[in-house]
């Protein structure tokens, strides 16, 4: 398949702020970003820091492809659904048609954060995620849609730094939802999974700090190396499409 128009949805796992963060040594975002997000990268790749990617991206495989990236940092699935897809333009919908989408972790960890309950507040988070596929499903009906599990920094310890006040986070409502991510992928038409949990486990504390994929200052974050290798994921479940 040729794909002439990628759209990336969601929040930060997706965007350029925190791997432009990483490699610029910043504490906060910048107002410009560079293009060094796990959407940017594998619209195009940037070739003098990633060379195992060199000529693996869209813009190489796909010409002519056009590029919108609609993530925010901190978008929850109330934000993608109200704010991110009504951005979409009017030639935004036919088969050649490439959509990302990584959200959901915000909600749970505002959930977890508020002190809600979670046996009541994951059902809601389930439901609008449910609610955002359908209606991404219905406005483009004939795109391919990557749907993205959400990683676990705390690679199943349920610990991240800066953060023991919360004691040890409820790690079973994250695999709760990423089961519906799977789920979900595997019943939605035109719907491919990428497996980002499964793929990260192993670089978050518990892995020495050259190998982990989380930005350091806040780990909950994808550094440059994590935005790479969320492009990886893509990429492999992409790879039979684009034969």
């Amino acid at each position: 398949m040729r794909f002439t128009h990628y759209i990336a949805l969601g929040d930060s796992m997706s965007s350029d702020h925190y791997p432009t963060c990483d490699l610029r040594g910043l504490d906060f975002p910048p107002p410009r970003l560079e293009p060094l997000g796990a959407a940017a990268l594998l619209h195009r790749n940037d070739d003098s820091r990633w060379v195992e990617f060199a000529g693996r991206d869209l813009a190489t495989r796909c010409p002519g492809l056009a590029y919108t990236d609609l993530t925010e940092d901190g978008a929850m699935l109330d934000d993608v659904l109200t704010d991110e897809l009504p951005r979409l333009g009017a030639d935004s919908s036919g088969a050649g048609v490439l959509v990302t989408l990584t959200a959901g972790g915000n909600d749970l960890l505002d959930a977890v954060f508020a002190r809600r309950p979670l046996d009541k507040a994951v059902p809601a988070i389930e439901r609008r995620y449910g609610e955002l596929v359908a209606t991404l499903r219905a406005e483009l009906p004939t795109a391919t849609v990557v749907l993205t599990t959400v990683y676990d920094p705390t690679d199943g310890t349920g610990l991240l730094p800066r953060l023991e006040g919360l004691g040890r986070l409820p790690l079973e409502y994250l695999y709760r939802f990423n089961g519906l991510v799977r789920h979900t992928a595997s019943r939605t038409p035109h719907a491919l999974l990428a497996d980002v949990h499964r793929h990260f486990l192993g670089h978050g504390v518990t892995a020495p700090p050259p190998e982990r994929w989380y930005w350091a200052p806040n780990p909950i974050e994808p550094s440059a190396r994590g935005a790479s290798e969320i492009r990886r994921v893509w990429w492999a479940a992409l790879d039979e499409v684009l034969r």
